[in-house]
């Protein structure tokens, strides 16, 4: 079985989402099923339709987050160091056309959110980066051209 690296972090949000579906979303569905049941032809009941619609989505995806938890390698950031980038670290980074800085941290695929700078391990700019330390330049493939970052710092914690 394949394991997935993954933040404790990561994995508590998933395990987080896990009990919500499984303890609120899940009742929830099967009382709309009900009442939906309750209110006779099932044929033409759009709530009925609805129900059984979400009660599907939530089981494909309660199914999909049962099979990642139990595939998961948890790699806590501050337990590492070192002055090379690898899975967990916090790396800042110049764009070096355009000045614009940014920190984002490497995590687990199932854990990244760019927009919260958590950047997934299997990612063009995260597989530039692993093995690269402080004032390395990489090169980045992006759909406009070539991207080039100035690694500035690198922390672990």
């Amino acid at each position: 079985m394949q394991k997935f690296p993954m933040t404790g972090r990561g994995l508590q949000r998933l395990e987080d989402e896990l009990r919500r579906l499984k303890g609120e979303e899940r009742p929830a569905i099967i009382r709309a099923i009900a009442e939906a049941r309750s209110h006779g032809d099932l044929s033409e009941n759009a709530e009925y339709h609805a129900a059984r619609e979400r009660q599907s989505f939530v089981e494909g995806r309660i199914q999909e987050l049962e099979e990642i938890v139990s595939s998961v390698e948890v790699i806590e950031p501050h337990t590492l160091s070192g002055d090379h980038v690898k899975f967990g670290a916090h790396v800042s980074l110049v764009d070096e056309e355009t000045e614009k800085e940014a920190t984002y941290q490497i995590v687990g695929v199932y854990e990244a959110d760019i927009k919260s700078g958590l950047l997934s391990v299997s990612s063009p700019l995260a597989k530039s980066l692993i093995g690269k330390k402080k004032g390395d330049s990489i090169s980045v493939p992006a759909p406009g051209g070539d991207r080039s970052y100035e690694i500035l710092s690198i922390s672990y914690g």
